[in-house]
């Protein structure tokens, strides 16, 4: 989380944070925004039980005087300022900016059995990354479609095409990786060379 926030530190165009984070970790992330000096923090606030749950309860917080929303997994610990910049300039023209990379590998659709059913055309693939970054209007009016329809969301993105909205990517890097494997943070520290 510490990197994700830093490069949110130092992003010119970022004005405040709202750190969202769950609620047992409330008083840890309080001490490393103080021992890290992040002056962008405005509010630390504790998640929900799924990432919808918790951007939510983070948008909850921002001020009347905030257009756009950058949304950021904290297990994203390579994102840029730059990689920040692009998605802002995306949603301040489109009111949607998603980070993404263009996905390279053959693509296989499989049964349980682990028997192929198909090749997808990879050429209109693109893996989602984050940040993921929306105008704050747009983006309030789709978690409440979503909410009003029931439906449950993985990602800011999902909500806003439930909605029948655009959504622009906005060419990302593969550094951009999600810590969710050991192999992944290995990777990770290589990055951000620790």
């Amino acid at each position: 989380m510490t990197y994700s926030l830093m490069a949110f530190e130092h992003c010119p165009m970022i004005d405040g944070v709202i750190l969202v984070v769950r609620k047992d970790r409330l008083e840890s992330a309080r001490g490393l925004v103080q021992v890290f000096g992040c002056s962008k923090v405005r509010k630390i606030v504790a998640g929900g039980v799924t990432r919808q749950a918790s951007v939510r309860n983070g948008l909850k917080e921002l001020g009347d005087d905030v257009d756009i929303v950058a949304i950021h997994d904290g297990a994203r610990p390579c994102v840029t300022p730059r990689i920040i910049e692009e998605t802002i300039r995306s949603a301040k023209r489109h009111r949607s900016g998603v980070a993404a990379v263009k996905i390279t590998d053959t693509i296989k659709e499989a049964e349980r059995t682990m028997v192929v059913t198909c090749t997808v055309d990879r050429t209109k693939l693109w893996a989602v990354q984050t940040p993921q970054t929306f105008s704050v209007d747009l983006l309030n009016k789709a978690y409440s479609f979503v909410e009003k329809k029931k439906l449950s969301v993985t990602d800011e993105a999902s909500a806003v095409e439930a909605l029948g909205e655009k959504v622009h990517l906005v060419p990302s890097s593969l550094s951009n990786i999600k810590i969710t494997t050991p192999e992944d943070l290995a990777l990770a520290a290589t990055i951000l060379k620790v």
